[in-house]
């Protein structure tokens, strides 16, 4: 069964688990009052805008659901009970367990699996592009995007604020008194959170979730990259990319991005596939190979300008590079 948009997905899911919908006020119960064992499910919504879900409820038969959905939509909430299985595209079979989770996701390609017989209990907001384009950013012009967070990346991580908020919505339901006002507030609420965990640092709880991996610093010592050493890489390599011609030694540029020389080089070659050095001929062979293709200028003079002191040290390492002299190179283009 493969479904390419939110509001499908959920309406499989729901027939899936042979509810029916039953509408009370400001919102919809879902379940099947034959078989009221399998529980239900609560939906407040403010329709193209968002979802609050209340869920406690039991799969009545194995499931799984294919999902291809190009929308941009944030999902964030509590699972606390309850294990589903995911396979998204070109890659392995993970298993969601019972927690607090954050995902933005667009252009998203999965299959998840439920069991029969398996528990579920949790709640979980859903807002959908068009309240940030339609709705806050008119108002609120300072509003993110949520740039600096992968898409499709279930950060199993909330602000405590954000959990205590969705008990309190999970209570108020309980009580039938959670009102659409109430509600809606309480969303901004958490958005205004999110917006602050993100943009108070480059380096936060979320981005912190990331993986980046392991690298080898000598014969025994293995090292974890964290996301500040990712981004002092980057700053590395742009100040490469800028200085090609005139580089900063390997002890000047770890100063520069603030990260020891072992593992700037390191992180380097695993991020890029390249040594610093490679990289720096690399840019250097390339534009020379440019203005030979392009310009009349004289050897000694493209030397000059992409960092050579000597045409003679140009020339070997072109030659190295291309496999041709730099004369021959420009006869044969």
């Amino acid at each position: 069964m493969n479904k390419t948009s939110y509001q499908e997905s959920k309406s499989a899911f729901i027939e899936k688990l042979s509810f029916e919908p039953f509408k009370y006020g400001n919102y919809t119960l879902y379940t099947n009052k034959n078989r009221p064992e399998l529980g239900h499910l609560i939906n407040y919504s403010r329709e193209g805008y968002y979802d609050l879900l209340i869920a406690d409820y039991t799969m009545p038969e194995d499931f799984s659901l294919s999902y291809n959905n190009p929308e941009l939509l944030m999902r964030f909430g509590v699972v606390y009970e309850g294990i589903t299985q995911f396979k998204m595209e070109n890659n392995p079979v993970y298993t969601f367990t019972p927690s607090s989770f954050f995902v933005l996701e667009q252009d998203l390609k999965v299959t998840t699996t439920w069991k029969k017989g398996q528990h579920f209990h949790g709640t979980e907001i859903t807002i959908f592009e068009d309240y940030f384009t339609e709705v806050l950013k008119p108002n609120f012009t300072d509003i993110i995007d949520f740039q600096s967070l992968l898409k499709n990346y279930t950060y199993t991580y909330l602000p405590l604020e954000i959990t205590e908020i969705l008990g309190q919505l999970q209570r108020l339901n309980h009580e039938h008194s959670l009102t659409s006002i109430y509600l809606e507030s309480k969303i901004l609420e958490s958005i205004a959170i999110l917006i602050n965990e993100v943009t108070k640092s480059k380096e936060n709880a979320f981005t912190n979730q990331i993986d980046y991996g392991n690298i080898h610093i000598g014969t025994n010592r293995v090292v974890k990259l964290t996301f500040s050493d990712i981004q002092a890489i980057k700053e590395a390599h742009d100040i490469l990319q800028k200085n090609y011609h005139n580089p900063p030694t390997i002890k000047a540029l770890s100063k520069k991005v603030y990260l020891n020389e072992q593992k700037l080089k390191a992180g380097f070659s695993k991020l890029y596939h390249t040594s610093i050095g490679e990289y720096i001929n690399n840019l250097r062979m390339s534009l020379a190979a440019n203005l030979l293709s392009t310009t009349d200028l004289g050897i000694e003079e493209i030397a000059e300008k992409v960092g050579y002191n000597y045409s003679t040290n140009f020339t070997k390492m072109f030659k190295k590079t291309y496999g041709k002299t730099p004369l021959h190179f420009r006869k044969t283009k």
